[in-house]
């Protein structure tokens, strides 16, 4: 290989950036070792900045398009190095290509609870979380003030610095706002506008700007959401004496629907309060009461009927009330060592042992009387 080819192929003579990921903002093209042949095409795709530093200092920003790298095309670079052979020889320099396009759904939040004056319930701590969008507006400033001689910056290496002085301003604005913490999540868009021209200034110092800045959520901590809560559930009930004659009055209608003797008892139950009730308010058809009514209070809690379940044939059957049950011993289909079992008892156990169940065959009927004999006419 003849020392041309050798000297040749030290020479870069296309330089272009084609990247696919989305979280690269600069990449420094490879040039070491090599120099920039005079005439080299430079290929500056949409959504990319070229930037050229020659020796440590910003030479030149070139925007979408194509170049070919010659004297005319390097007024800055050529007042900077005084070249000798007109600047055909090749020269050595760095060629950053940084994305201007948008990147978009960067996260922030706070940290740290916020804390802020609410009028209504005093200091309140508040987090805060969302998203925005930046994108590189001054490629040289951001080189500058930024990127330094970083061969790969991303994303991640500024988002960290921006989320800091989004919180910044967030918890000053939210502080010094005055808005009830009940009326914040109707203000979001304004919050966010008002962040977003707060942070522009320092944004722009670095070259960058914030094109997009939503504010998602702002919570309070999980104590005080749960009594917000309970008193969302206050304001939904209402008159709590009405409340508690509403849930009574559904506990009886469920339970009049269950079979055997407790439903029956608890409907009969069910008839004579509405009776009561009917009876309070004047009577069905409206007339006066007899009396002024008791102020209202809460009603005593209902006393359950227990039942049992019964073993026939090795099947449980049931559940039964104590009358039902009596009416089965009379029939002969219940009697002392018929098992039996009710919620809470400790297994089956014959219905002789059940103090309450034992009665039904310890009390008897008296005996009949006699027949009165008929007297002859």
């Amino acid at each position: 290989m003849s020392l041309l080819n050798i000297l040749g192929g030290e020479f870069i003579e296309i330089i272009e950036w084609a990247d696919d990921s989305r979280d690269t903002m600069v990449y420094r093209f490879p040039t070491v070792g090599r120099a920039i042949k005079y005439g080299a095409k430079l290929t500056v795709r949409e959504g990319q900045s070229a930037v050229f530093i020659h020796e440590g200092q910003l030479a030149d920003v070139f925007g979408p398009g194509l170049y070919m790298l010659e004297t005319n095309n390097l007024p800055i670079l050529t007042r900077i190095q005084h070249w000798d052979h007109g600047f055909r020889s090749p020269f050595k320099s760095e060629i950053y290509f940084v994305n201007t396009t948008r990147f978009n759904d960067l996260k922030w939040g706070t940290k740290n609870p916020v804390i802020a004056r609410d009028p209504e319930f005093g200091p309140v701590r508040i987090r805060a979380f969302g998203t925005y969008s930046m994108r590189v507006t001054d490629p040289g400033k951001f080189m500058t003030e930024i990127v330094g001689t970083d061969g790969e910056f991303t994303k991640d290496e500024i988002s960290f610095q921006l989320r800091n002085i989004i919180v910044q301003e967030f918890s000053r604005m939210i502080a010094a706002s005055g808005i009830p913490v009940l009326d914040m999540a109707a203000n979001t868009d304004q919050f966010g506008k008002l962040v977003a021209k707060a942070i522009s200034p320092t944004v722009t110092e670095y070259g960058l700007t914030i094109p997009e800045f939503y504010i998602e959520n702002i919570s309070l901590p999980d104590e005080v959401e749960k009594m917000l809560d309970k008193r969302t559930s206050m304001g939904i009930v209402g008159d709590l004496d009405r409340f508690s004659q509403y849930a009574a009055s559904e506990a009886m209608l469920n339970a009049s629907t269950q079979a055997g003797g407790m439903g029956a008892g608890i409907g009969a139950g069910l008839g004579a309060g509405l009776g009561a009730a009917m009876g309070q308010r004047g009577g069905p058809w409206g007339a006066a009461p007899q009396q002024a009514a008791p102020s209202p209070q809460t009603p005593p809690p209902l006393q359950s009927e227990k039942v049992w379940h019964i073993a026939i044939d090795g099947q449980a059957d049931g559940p039964y009330g104590r009358a039902h049950l009596g009416r089965l011993a009379r029939e002969g289909k219940f009697d002392r060592d018929t098992l039996v079992w009710t919620p809470g008892q400790d297994g089956w156990k014959p219905a002789d042992e059940v103090a309450e169940l034992a009665q039904l065959f310890t009390i008897a009927p008296p005996p009949p009387p006699p027949p009165i004999p008929k007297q002859d006419g």
